[in-house]
């Protein structure tokens, strides 16, 4: 009898979808890990078993990973302080591996190694390397940055008509967030004893200037985009407002970009989920009121 299958941060948006789809493919027993169980009663509900987990409660996490064979590890998003991220991953892959899980499939970021520009990267690649000398069986997933996330600055690029940024030629396949989901779902279902590193990108690699050509094409409003230095895009960002630690965060994406640091189109999406990644222009059309209203 296959052993039950978890998920951790099952009440974020990514671990929700990959619920949702291991239970639309009948994978069996799920475990859904999350900080409250109570904001996951419509999962259990549908016969999910729902456990609580902290990933700053080592002391919770035993009993969260008790029983299950193979486990997905979201990554947190806890950047307010350095370092306290990678020591919420640790606590995890230490925890499943005491608790007897065989396999283990982590959400991680393009290209993480030393030299990434990512100011969080250091976080992945530790995490990384942890699970591979952990002894497990692993499948690490490499998401590309997610098309969703466009939504943080469309809307103002789209009011000012101008689109500063320092990323140069670099390009960008961003991933729709529910085939990354559909990736992690099937990964963690597949049963393989195969340890993997997988690129998780959309079907095209696009600049700042190919996305903002598509976007006013959709939207039919015209962007300018604006060329500028690491340092005048942080001056940018200051007078604009954003939080000082958000800054060299959001700056050190543009400058990943530019040199390279992000992964070509790969086919990971279709070969695991067997349906192609959506694209780029599909998601604009999906939230063109958003982007009109």
């Amino acid at each position: 009898m296959p052993q039950p299958l978890l998920v951790t941060g099952a009440g974020g948006q990514l671990g929700r979808s990959v619920v949702d789809n291991l239970l639309a493919s009948g994978a069996g027993h799920i475990i859904a890990t999350t900080r409250d169980p109570s904001k996951l009663a419509d999962l259990a509900a549908k016969g999910v078993e729902v456990r609580r987990a902290d990933f700053d409660d080592a002391a919770s996490l035993p009993t969260a990973f008790a029983g299950a064979g193979r486990a997905l590890i979201i990554s947190t998003d806890a950047l307010d302080r350095p370092g306290r991220r990678l020591e919420q991953h640790l606590s995890a892959v230490a925890a499943a591996k005491a608790a007897g899980v065989k396999h283990l499939v982590y959400t991680s970021m393009p290209k993480p190694e030393p030299g990434s520009a990512v100011i969080f990267a250091p976080d992945h690649f530790g995490t990384e390397t942890a699970i591979r000398e952990s002894g497990l069986g692993y499948t690490i997933l490499r998401n590309s940055w997610y098309q969703e996330n466009l939504m943080i600055s469309l809307p103002n690029v789209l009011g000012s008509g101008l689109w500063f940024t320092s990323a140069g030629a670099g390009k960008v396949a961003h991933v729709a967030r529910e085939d990354a989901a559909r990736v992690a779902a099937a990964a963690l279902a597949s049963g393989s004893d195969e340890s993997l590193t997988l690129d998780v990108t959309g079907p095209e690699a696009l600049t700042t200037e190919q996305i903002a050509a598509l976007v006013s094409d959709v939207v039919g409003k015209p962007i300018q985009v604006m060329q500028v230095t690491d340092e005048q895009l942080a001056g940018g960002m200051k007078q604009a407002g954003l939080p000082d630690f958000l800054v060299p965060l959001l700056v050190s994406f543009d400058a990943n970009t530019r040199n390279g640091g992000l992964t070509p189109p790969t086919d990971t999406v279709e070969r695991l989920t067997g349906l192609r990644p959506r694209p780029l222009r599909a998601f604009l059309e999906a939230v063109k009121p958003a982007l009109v209203g």
